[in-house]
């Protein structure tokens, strides 16, 4: 089973994510918070395996709660839901340590497999939000005209997974990296194993942050 804490200010549409929740035998609904501090003592309590978490709520907003949860060491992943006209906002949630992002009316089977996807850590949710999010982010990073030193992170990295950090970034799934690399499936989920071991990524959005600190990408 896994775990769920709903974040979220609007208590109809906590009631709706229960109810989508509850109808599925897999997941289970930890408990609900109204704003971002709650949520951080009911995550610290509860331990849930994901936190859906709005942003925009009174008090402390989801961004920091994000940054608290993660920052705090636990196995909790997080979910941040968005809105396209919300952008600027989903950016933080990047470095606050967020797992994924979904549109917050996204199909409800959509947003069933993302949470499964944010607690197994296998794939990055909606990757072309995800794409845009990061496109934008990258932005907004300073413009730097020496030379960095390599990054430690990616020096540990062998080639092929350096490629494979690579296209991970370019927003490929297992799937496709598996057919475009003429790789088993097996084997690319492996490579993506010890990337993330390698690199310290807790999942494959922070990978994403990675690759792009370290240019091995340009947004498109």
């Amino acid at each position: 089973m896994t775990s769920v804490l709903i974040v979220d200010d609007q208590p109809m549409q906590r009631f709706g994510f229960r109810m989508l929740l509850e109808s599925q035998d897999d997941l289970t609904v930890a408990g609900e918070a109204g704003d971002g501090a709650e949520a951080v003592r009911l995550t610290a309590r509860l331990q849930p395996d994901v936190v859906l978490m709005d942003i925009r709520m009174p008090g402390l907003d989801g961004i920091e709660a994000t940054r608290r949860i993660v920052a705090s060491g636990g196995r909790t992943r997080v979910l941040i839901l968005t809105t396209f006209d919300l952008d600027e906002y989903a950016y933080d949630g990047l470095r606050a340590g967020a797992s994924g992002f979904l549109v917050k009316d996204a199909l409800p089977e959509d947003l069933l497999s993302g949470i499964r996807a944010v607690a197994t850590g296998d794939a990055v949710v909606a990757p072309s939000l995800t794409r845009r999010l990061l496109d934008a982010y990258v932005q907004h990073l300073p413009a730097t005209s020496a030379p960095q030193s390599p990054d430690p992170r990616i020096a540990s990295l062998t080639d092929r997974e350096r490629e494979i950090l690579t296209v991970i970034a370019q927003g490929w799934t297992n799937t496709e990296i598996a057919q475009r690399l003429h790789l088993a499936e097996s084997t690319v989920k492996t490579h993506v194993s010890r990337v993330l071991a390698k690199t310290g990524a807790r999942d494959r959005v922070q990978a994403v942050i990675l690759a792009y600190d370290a240019k091995l990408v340009e947004p498109a």
